[in-house]
């Protein structure tokens, strides 16, 4: 490739560029307008507009899609449901959703319409010009354009805020959290933040992981590269709010893991992947609770609050196996054991360990 097609090339790409950004901040602008014209705001237009053309979404999609918190998103859609222009209902698919939809048959929704429909018009317009082919090509470019700038919505959004790293979220109107912790962390601390207003808190040290939060998901995702040759450990402290119920999954290597979740709403705890260490200490239950650990541990101790019962399923390898005081050497092979008072239908745990280890305890706090 010569030297001067690269130059012209360079050339063009930084012009298309220019004008992707004029692009970007015109459709802004054009909101502010249309905004002022119907006496809303600008990023109300913003959410208008995108459940316009994406159809119904969720209050999550809607915050990543505009850059704002699911807090802010979800103050503007109590605004826009009183105005009457949309209503929020379960996903029948997943109780734990909220799917908003625009009111398309009221008269304050044909108002907001006839404010675009001159710009559809003249899109229509210009559209003509072109070949079906010439059309195909800038459909895929635009698509694959609005894919990268939702992208870097995001990724500006969920940047660590401070000086100190520390990585959080807006609880908002969610009502149930998930947080799935992938890859090989040396030491992972999850403790309850009982006075937090936030979703969570996470703070790293170490290679710093990739961490998103989407619909009350949040995402921890550490590269897959050899920790242990690494010059500083990655440790990670992440703490969870207490006023929801949270659903818990660790995957991957790691050294040690240490959760102190009580006063936690804990919906289920799954550890999965080679580990050292695992400490629980586990919350009253709200229910009954499965604890899953599987992929092989060299010590796990898990203790639950006095006078809460549980049923234990050893399916793996132990050398010792100690259930509420109660000590056995070199079980495995599906032991079942159960506290005298267990009972499916209280409040209780289920804890399955499928992996091997040098010692399991299960026992209650003294």
């Amino acid at each position: 490739m010569s030297s001067g097609f690269q130059g012209k090339r360079a050339e063009v790409s930084g012009e298309l560029a220019r004008e992707m950004r004029q692009f970007n901040g015109l459709g802004a602008a054009l909101f502010r307008a249309a905004a002022a014209r119907t006496g809303m705001t600008a990023t109300d237009m913003q959410v208008i507009d995108n459940l316009d053309s994406a159809g119904p979404t969720t209050a999550g999609q809607l915050a990543d899609l505009t850059g704002l918190t699911t807090g802010a998103i979800t103050g503007m859609l109590n605004r826009l449901e009183e105005a009457g222009l949309v209503r929020r209902e379960r996903d029948p698919d997943d109780g734990r959703r909220v799917i908003v939809r625009l009111e398309r048959d009221r008269d304050e929704m044909r108002e907001i319409s006839t404010v675009f429909d001159a710009l559809t018009q003249e899109w229509d317009e210009l559209a003509s010009h072109y070949t079906d082919e010439q059309l195909a090509f800038l459909l895929d470019f635009l698509k694959h354009s609005n894919q990268v700038s939702r992208e870097e919505i995001v990724r500006l959004r969920d940047a660590p805020s401070g000086e100190e790293g520390i990585f959080s979220a807006l609880l908002g109107g969610l009502e149930s959290g998930r947080l799935v912790v992938s890859a090989g962390v040396s030491h992972l601390m999850l403790r309850t933040g009982d006075a937090m207003t936030a979703l969570y808190q996470a703070h790293f040290e170490g290679a710093a992981p990739d961490v998103k939060a989407r619909d009350g998901v949040v995402t921890i995702r550490y590269p897959r590269r050899l920790w242990v040759l690494e010059k500083g450990q990655r440790r990670a402290e992440i703490a969870l709010n207490a006023a929801i119920p949270w659903q818990i999954t660790i995957q991957g290597a790691a050294s040690e893991v240490d959760a102190e979740l009580g006063g936690l709403k804990l919906a289920g705890l799954e550890i999965k992947g080679g580990l050292s260490m695992i400490r629980l200490e586990l919350p009253v239950p709200d229910g009954v609770v499965p604890i899953r650990i599987s992929g092989g541990a060299s010590m796990i101790t898990i203790r639950r609050p006095a006078g809460v019962a549980t049923r234990a399923n050893l399916k793996g390898w132990v050398s010792q196996f100690v259930f509420d005081g109660q000590t056995f050497s070199d079980v495995g092979n599906n032991v079942r054991l159960q506290s005298p008072d267990y009972d499916a239908g209280t409040r209780c745990y289920d804890i399955e360990v499928s992996s091997s280890a040098s010692t399991v305890t299960i026992t209650t706090n003294p």
